[in-house]
């Protein structure tokens, strides 16, 4: 057993199949927050988007103060914070999350500045992590000082759950800040988002041996959630579903599934199938080939960068089966494009445009 942050969050007590512990989510999320909307129509200068994402460590030195946030400053063990440093380490010493997040920003603001005529200033996009700097909480009050009256919220998440999407909203409604915020809480069906992921596993699917390539079965993965959410029909299994349909139609005959990653190891069950039992199934089958394609992140983080390719990758060699995984979203075109879309429309529905 061992551990290590999983969502760039938290301390985690993980075996070899990237099952983990902890308790972030057992702090229930309230929605009952009315959706505040203006009818005032905007200039683009007055309007912004408020991108949002879950923060990870800067630095070693950061993981514990990180960890102390994600678990709602209760005290964490030096063992673990000794053990998820190691992680990091492995992963290039810093969560990247930041970074690529505001490569994000900067592609949005772009894509929504290129047809806006005549609006000085234009859309700007800021960033806010709900576990690290800079917080939600603090970008707002930058906002608000900045003269930002309106915003659209959009997670990089594309799946609804009251206890992920719905947690950042939360953040913002702590806030207590003077913005309207127009929320967006869900993009699993955008087609620039599904675009962009088609492409990604057909380039990834190039590097298997072309004898092979129609065969090579993708594994589609997201982030497990505790199996209580189906009690309240938590939308996040069936929008996860409706992405895989999506996909699986674009892809034509190409072999997939669907399989969930980094559960918790806790007493309450957690979603499954669990992408390492997948893997060692096709295993057995004599598959030796496998691509692995995150639908439920968007960037390089813990859960990719240990999850899927230390801890994955170690598991299939050690099986003989090739494994490989897509290229991240990031800041891809027809991704950015599609949000653009959704920001304006949802700014538009608000009465702002």
């Amino acid at each position: 057993m061992h551990w290590y942050g999983t969502h760039e969050g938290g301390c985690a007590l993980a075996g070899s199949a990237g099952r983990l512990w902890w308790d972030w989510l057992d702090v229930a999320v309230s929605l009952t927050t009315p959706l505040q909307t203006g009818k005032a129509r905007m200039t683009a200068s007055t309007l912004a988007v408020l991108m949002m994402a879950y923060g990870g460590p800067d630095t070693l030195d950061d993981v514990g103060p990180y960890l102390l946030d994600v678990r709602n400053h209760r005290p964490t063990s030096e063992e673990i914070v000794h053990e998820i440093r190691h992680r990091y380490e492995q992963i290039g010493g810093r969560s990247p999350i930041l970074a690529r997040t505001r490569a994000q920003a900067d592609a949005l603001k772009q894509a929504l500045n290129a047809n806006e005529d005549g609006d000085e200033g234009g859309w700007q996009v800021f960033v806010g992590m709900r576990h690290w700097h800079p917080f939600i909480t603090d970008v707002l009050a930058r906002m608000a000082v900045a003269g930002i009256t309106h915003a659209v919220g959009l997670v990089m998440a594309p799946h609804f759950s009251r206890l992920s999407i719905g947690a950042y909203y939360q953040r913002v409604a702590e806030a207590n800040s003077p913005i309207e915020i127009a929320r967006i809480e869900r993009w699993h069906l955008l087609p620039g988002y599904l675009e962009a992921l088609t492409e990604r596993v057909r380039a990834a699917l190039l590097t298997f041996p072309a004898a092979v390539r129609a065969e090579v079965p993708v594994i589609f993965t997201a982030h497990s959630l505790p199996e209580r959410i189906l009690e309240w029909n938590d939308p996040y299994p069936r929008e996860l579903q409706e992405t895989v349909a999506a996909l699986a139609a674009r892809l034509g005959g190409q072999p997939s599934t669907f399989a969930y990653q980094s559960a918790a190891m806790t007493p309450d069950p957690w979603l499954g199938p669990d992408a390492g039992e997948v893997i060692a199934r096709f295993a057995s089958e004599g598959k030796r080939h496998v691509l692995i394609a995150p639908i439920g992140f968007v960037c390089e983080h813990v859960e990719i960068l240990f999850d899927i390719d230390v801890e994955f990758k170690r598991q299939a060699e050690a099986l003989g089966v090739h494994l490989e995984r897509i290229e991240m979203l990031n800041d891809a075109p027809a991704m950015i494009a599609g949000l653009a879309d959704l920001v304006r429309q949802r700014a538009a529905e608000a009465g702002w445009r």
